[in-house]
């Protein structure tokens, strides 16, 4: 947001308000503005670039005696530029080659030594001189538009021109002044500071704010009211009709048609305030709506009526707030044409669309030189529909800025008088349709004249957040410096804000406000009372803390993906995305949808890592995942805990010798296991057949995986016991294929609070000091039994008839299953054995396999081979 600081004087002088917005000079307003209003991006001397610029009269003009196109022209400045060659009359002569110059006209010139103001601050500034052109010399040059920088006008030299109602520029005065540049500084502020005060996107809100942090009252102009006096009809009438078809998006829509108007160029002091604020002239009218724009922070639009007529059923011009239909189109101003999102606010006639609500107007109805007669618009908008229909489109307009901030509906009919008298007075307009005011605003705040009811709250409630204490009669000056009315009771006060105000809800509201005027500055800079005892720690946080520690030190990497997926994931991994919660402003066409596991979106990051190099590594994720049916009793959705790891290695380093993918995920899963103290817990099953309750989250998340190579972690025991807490496994040959995966692959997804169900214990047992006995064990079983029976089996034989203080660890050597013998596999399982007391001998390790082998074949059918 940019602002003049003498543009801001001039309002406040005019409207008898107040004064110079700097008194202290523009250092101490940029720093005042900094620390209680908002962000200051920049300053520049706006005003500088005019230095030695005049404005002059023509007082004749003769075509040039070796040229077809220059004209030798001498100007009156009423002797005001120094150093510089006259006539016998006092006369200048300068040299120019516009088509609009001639006799008479009062213009800007720019006399030798004057810096062409387009050219200010660039590396190489041109600097005016003396120069002959065909013989003739010319003093400086008479200047155009864009050669001041007020616009992009490049076809003739700008003429002066003023409102009928001004006092005529006398020949010599300065430019800077006359136009009340001199001095001017641009402050331009940070946008987003304003994200929850739409009255700072203009002018007079911007002036109101800074007579506040001074502590001086202001008074906005009488004109600025809810109930402004709106002229009569003047002029035969111009049939309107305005039709609103969406009350619940566009709370207000006012509108006016006025005739006879005359396009020409806008008045000088116009076309330099637009400049102030980065923007370029184009005709009188669109100008005023943009200054009145800039002035009040309320956007307006104005159509040409005839136009809009030509495109309307009947006799009558037709304009209807309404949705696009399906298919519609509409060429913008910019000359860009779009099909409007189903959602948008479409200004339209009963045939066909003529601009996009708050947005941008269209190209076929826009005001141009042939217009007579136009419609004026001013209307409130919902701002999130805005912001998404910009968003959509890629629209970003001036009005977009400040329509998705939340104007408010009460200010339209002044803004509308105020451009109407403006039209009337200045355009030769006049009213030719009833005022028009659609208004869905509700009664109350009509009648109290502030879209909230008033905020009722103590001086004790405010000097205790802000760590002051100011008293009642303190807080009622700050808060009625800037047009609060504030009824004061004892230590109570009830405030109600201004009709311009839309943040102001909760007593907190209040206490920002008194704090921002009083100066955040001034506050007590105390630091808070607090106990110094440590913080209680977070026993989920500390948990994934460790389950990384453990992770990352096997070799693991951590990655942090999107909890928003694209559609097309679902399906490659055959998940259902009408479980998922879809997103309506997503960020981007990628991320559409809230991810329902965590598993899909590490797969999705495999492909990727291969091709760069990694041929075997394994990657996990702690995160959340939701779904549609994990709701809490608000009906907010439940954010449920995950963690996954998947195991890959590329086809081209696999070794056939390894083993199956399944193995390598469980062995990372079962070292979490083991750390947490957690593996007599947990019981593995196989996927296939196992019965997941109907549970839509469990149901997603072992969607990707083989049922036949997978399992499910079950609870084997405590309070649990029975529920089911993850999947470990190898992935489907379809989820292969469509995320372009390498054979060897596998991975595990569950529930991180599966470790917490005990306290890890510092276990402490010292190693055998004599040395360990080692050997190997296969046992030939029917292929229907399981790895999991056979080890679980040996495991406790061995428990229980091992020789007393020895210490033993079974580890797993390979599964095989023979070409010619389909009905039994080998399971070979490495036994080391080593006592606290003696050295073992290997008869001793070959008696207790052999009782293993005795029982197993008694249990399991096993044969030991």
């Amino acid at each position: 947001m940019k602002i003049s600081t003498q543009a801001i004087k001039f309002i406040n002088e005019h409207n008898h308000s107040a004064g110079d917005p700097a008194p202290n000079g523009v250092a101490d307003l940029v720093g005042k503005i900094g620390a209680q209003l908002g962000a200051v991006e920049e300053t520049i001397a706006f005003g500088e670039r005019f230095a030695g610029a005049l404005v002059v009269r023509v007082v004749s003009c003769v075509d040039h005696p070796d040229s077809d196109h220059l004209h030798i022209c001498k100007i009156d400045d009423a002797h005001k530029s120094q150093n510089v060659e006259r006539d016998t009359d006092g006369y200048v002569q300068v040299v120019c080659g516009a088509p609009n110059v001639r006799e008479g006209l009062v213009v800007v010139w720019l006399p030798p030594g004057a810096t062409v103001p387009e050219t200010y601050g660039s590396n190489e500034p041109l600097v005016l001189e003396a120069r002959p052109f065909r013989g003739q010399v010319s003093n400086g040059m008479l200047a155009s538009s864009r050669e001041l920088g007020l616009s992009d006008e490049h076809d003739g030299i700008l003429e002066v021109t003023q409102d009928s109602d001004e006092t005529p520029i006398q020949p010599g005065t300065s430019f800077a002044d006359a136009c009340h540049l001199t001095g001017d500084v641009i402050i331009d502020m940070e946008n987003k500071m304003f994200t929850h005060r739409p009255d700072c996107f203009g002018w007079l809100g911007i002036a109101r704010e800074i007579e506040g942090i001074y502590g001086r009252p202001y008074k906005s102009p009488q004109w600025y009211t809810t109930h402004p006096e709106f002229p009569g009809m003047e002029a035969d009438e111009l049939k309107l009709e305005v039709r609103n078809e969406l009350p619940e998006l566009v709370p207000r829509f006012t509108a006016v048609a006025l005739s006879g108007v005359e396009i020409k160029q806008s008045p000088l002091w116009l076309q330099v305030d637009l400049a102030r604020a980065g923007m370029r002239p184009i005709n009188n009218i669109v100008d005023y709506t943009n200054y009145y724009m800039l002035l009040t922070g309320q956007p307006l639009h104005a159509y040409d009526y005839d136009k809009v007529k030509a495109v309307s059923g009947g006799d009558q011009a037709t304009v209807v707030v309404r949705s696009p239909q399906k298919g519609e189109k509409i060429l913008l101003l910019n000359g860009k044409e779009i099909e409007p999102r189903a959602e948008a606010i479409m200004i339209a006639t009963d045939k066909e669309l003529i601009g996009v609500g708050g947005v941008m107007g269209g190209g076929d109805t826009e005001v141009d030189a042939t217009t007579k007669n136009i419609i004026l618009e001013c209307a409130s908008f919902d701002m999130y529909s805005i912001r998404r229909t910009s968003m959509a489109h890629g629209l970003f307009t001036d009005a977009v800025t400040r329509f998705n901030k939340g104007q408010s509906p009460l200010q339209n009919l002044a803004v509308l008088a105020k451009i109407t008298d403006a039209i009337r007075t200045h355009a030769g307009g006049k009213v030719a349709s009833p005022l028009i005011d659609l208004n869905h605003v509700s009664d109350d705040s009509q009648a109290r004249g502030s879209l909230h009811a008033p905020v009722t709250l103590t001086t004790g409630f405010i000097n205790d957040r802000l760590g002051i204490n100011l008293p009642a009669s303190a807080m009622q000056t700050l808060l009625e410096n800037v047009e609060f009315k504030v009824e004061v009771s004892g230590d109570q006060l009830v405030v109600t804000a201004p009709f311009w105000r839309t943040d102001i809800e909760i007593p907190e509201d209040i206490v920002e406000e008194v704090g921002r005027l009083y100066g955040f500055d001034h506050l007590p800079m105390i630091l808070p009372v607090r106990d110094i005892a440590p913080a209680v720690k977070n026993d989920l946080l500390e948990l994934k803390g460790d389950i990384r520690d453990q992770l990352a030190r096997a070799g693991a990497n951590e990655l942090l993906t999107y909890s928003f997926v694209h559609g097309d994931l679902f399906k490659k991994v055959g998940q259902d995305a009408g479980q998922a919660f879809q997103l309506s402003n997503a960020l981007s066409p990628d991320l559409q949808y809230f991810r329902l596991s965590l598993t899909p979106s590490l797969l999705d990051k495999v492909h990727a890592n291969i091709k760069a190099g990694y041929d075997e590594f394994a990657v996990f994720e702690i995160n959340k995942v939701h779904n549609t049916t994990e709701l809490n009793e608000d009906g907010v959705p439940r954010e449920v805990n995950g963690l996954s790891l998947v195991f890959v290695r590329s086809d081209k380093t696999a070794d056939p010798t390894t083993g199956a993918p399944y193995y390598q995920a469980r062995l990372w899963l079962t070292r979490l296991l083991e750390h947490f103290d957690t593996s007599d817990l947990v019981a593995l099953e196989p996927l296939e057949g196992a019965d997941l309750y109907g549970n839509p989250w469990l149901i997603q998340m072992t969607v990707p995986y083989e049922p036949r190579r997978s399992a499910v972690l079950r609870a084997a025991s405590g309070p649990a016991r029975g529920l089911i807490w993850g999947v470990v496994g190898e992935f489907k040959p379809s989820v292969r294929r469509s995320l372009k995966l390498p054979k060897t692959v596998a991975g595990f997804e569950v529930d991180p609070l599966i470790f917490a169900k005990t306290v890890p214990s510092m276990r402490y047992q010292p190693l055998p000091r004599f040395p360990a006995v080692t050997q190997d064990i296969c046992l030939k079983v029917p292929a229907e039994t399981t790895y999991a029976e056979v080890y679980d089996f040996v495991e406790g034989h061995l428990a229980r008839n091992r020789p007393d203080q020895t210490h033993h660890t079974l580890t797993p050597v390979d599964i095989y299953q023979r070409e010619d013998d389909q009905a039994h596999k080998q399971i070979t399982l490495h036994l080391s054995l080593a006592s606290f007391e003696r050295t073992l001998t290997d008869q001793e390790v070959n008696k207790l396999l052999d009782s293993v082998a005795a029982a197993a074949a008694t249990a399991l059918h096993a044969e030991r081979i």
